[in-house]
């Protein structure tokens, strides 16, 4: 007899599914009667939030959903910051829990892990979250969350499985299919509307978001067709390689790209939910399109959020990419203003060169130091200062190489468990994995520190680089700006070099561009993971004396 939780292993692994990040419990034994036997391989984190941001980095990488194995109450409560993360940023993740019995939700009866309505709780932060009253609906409901991923705006999903259920047979239902859907097409009609517009356009411009991550390459024709300057926003770092003409980077929330998209006639924007921290980092607003605005987005409500557009397509970014190209090609040849394309997107990138001030230059030249010897890693950033100048001054050659969690949501300790998950899910093949990097400060790295334990457990070859400034700072300068007296900020920093060697890593201190690199190469060789301390005030001395 194969019981419920035995089956929805095996549903899984039709799915695809080949990674589960969780912490087994009492209620939850029962999903784990059939992982052994199973060719998913279990991931356990110290904490059910690093399971959620394990499976969230997972899924950037992988480009298919992260899945959490957590236990009734506590676990769920644990793991909703991780899901409201992934809810903000649009990442597929299918969390499956255990509940209490059918005859005792709701019950109030001091049940073990005991929640007046789990689903509920849950519910802000997921597509859905659905009971499984019956076995016999488990493949019904599976097919729905891959739904959810597969055709539309993916988020998280939540089953809970009450726990006289996940003990049912269920060998019927082995047999079962997965479903899969396809991602709405782009509508002739507003497509050659669309089309028309930008090819009578002088000044077009595009803005490209997380959202159209999967269609890079049309989205570089695109612009290219139109000599569009584009702006990307940080989740979609790489859709244009770093050195491409058109490319203005990811820096909408500064003055000169602001009067560059005010001078646009036509915008076009896709994938984006045009959102205050994609677009206005400094929260002082301003961000403004005057011209015409066209939105493309698989999210019907998205697309007259915040910029109610001329026209709207719903539709997946990368066929909406590849009609426009197509419906182009029948209109007139562009004509576009003498200084705009390549010569305006120029200019705005010698302004901006010219703006950075010593302190982003350090961090920028951090950055460029590990990619100088790390070309191919995936960098997984914290609320921490290199990662909020980076968001800037880094523009990478592929997607899905930079993402991080001080934007949208901007949950601190994201970066630790998320960079495990990156490099699990960059590519299939073990040996084809590319180095993940975890950037993240000396207070970020205190709310998920224990999660060193699951890389050293899993041997991934995880590198920490870990920038320490000694506190709060950025919050401190912020309470220092408004004339708040600073509270709360200037925290007790442990010696994390002695930490993390307690955990089983490799640790070290870096703070200059020599000892960064090699320190680098050394752990992009290890099988477990590299803990590199730079001192926020040494690195800046070196580097810049």
């Amino acid at each position: 007899m194969a019981t419920c939780g035995e089956v929805l292993v095996k549903l899984l692994e039709n799915y695809g599914v080949d990674h589960v990040f969780g912490i087994p419990g009492v209620h939850t034994v029962e999903l784990y009667r059939g992982l052994a036997s199973s060719s998913i391989r279990h991931i356990t984190p110290r904490h059910e939030q690093g399971a959620g941001f394990m499976a969230d980095g997972y899924a950037r990488t992988r480009g298919k959903p992260g899945v959490c194995f957590i236990i009734t109450g506590p676990g769920m409560t644990n793991i909703t910051t991780a899901m409201g993360q992934a809810y903000a940023d649009s990442i597929p993740m299918l969390v499956i829990s255990s509940v209490q019995s059918r005859n005792a939700l709701g019950g109030g009866r001091g049940k073990l892990h005991e929640l007046p309505n789990q689903s509920e709780l849950v519910s802000g932060v997921a597509a859905f979250s659905h009971t499984l009253m019956s076995a016999d609906d488990l493949p019904a409901v599976l097919a729905r969350a891959f739904a959810v991923f597969d055709g539309a705006r993916p988020r998280p999903v939540h089953i809970e499985i009450p726990l006289d259920v996940i003990v049912e047979e269920a060998d019927h239902l082995l047999g079962s299919e997965p479903v899969r859907v396809d991602r709405a097409g782009a509508a002739s009609a507003p497509v050659a509307k669309m089309a028309t517009m930008l090819a009578a356009a002088q000044r077009p411009l595009i803005l490209a978001g997380g959202g159209a991550i999967a269609a890079s390459a049309a989205l570089t024709l695109l612009a290219e067709y139109l000599q569009a300057p584009t702006a990307l926003t940080i989740n979609a770092k790489g859709m244009l390689p770093s050195h491409h003409p058109l490319l203005i980077g990811s820096t909408q929330s500064l003055v000169a790209t602001r009067e560059l998209v005010r001078e646009a006639d036509v915008v076009l924007a896709i994938g984006t939910e045009l959102a205050e921290t994609d677009y206005d980092v400094t929260f002082k607003g301003g961000f403004e399109i005057p011209g015409t605005l066209l939105r493309i987005d698989i999210d019907p409500d998205q697309t007259v959020r915040n910029y109610p557009p001329k026209l709207a397509l719903v539709a997946d970014a990368g066929e909406a990419s590849d009609a426009l190209l197509r419906a182009l090609a029948e209109q007139p040849a562009p004509v576009r203003a003498d200084d705009w394309g390549q010569a305006r997107a120029a200019r705005l990138r010698e302004t901006l060169a010219s703006q950075w001030d010593a302190a982003a230059k350090a961090q920028t030249l951090f950055l460029e130091s590990i990619l100088e010897v790390l070309p191919d890693a995936v960098l997984v950033g914290d609320s921490t200062q290199p990662v909020y100048t980076g968001n800037l001054t880094l523009d990478l050659d592929q997607p899905r190489r930079w993402f991080n969690a001080s934007t949208g949501y901007g949950t601190l300790g994201y970066a630790l468990p998320a960079a495990m998950g990156a490099w699990l899910g960059s590519a299939a093949n073990p040996a084809q994995r590319l180095p993940a990097v975890c950037l993240i400060g000396d207070g970020g790295i205190q709310f998920t520190l224990p999660e060193l334990a699951s890389a050293v457990e899993a041997q991934v070859p995880l590198i920490v680089l870990l920038w320490n400034n000694q506190g709060y700072e950025e919050i401190k300068r912020y309470m220092v700006n408004r004339a708040i007296e600073p509270v709360g900020v200037d925290i007790h920093t442990p010696d994390f070099v002695t930490i993390a060697k307690g955990f089983g890593c490799v640790a070290e201190v870096a703070n200059d561009v020599a000892a960064l690199q090699a320190a680098l190469v050394a752990a992009a060789a290890r099988q477990g993971p590299t803990l590199i301390e730079i001192d926020q005030r040494r690195w800046s001395e070196a580097v810049l004396a």
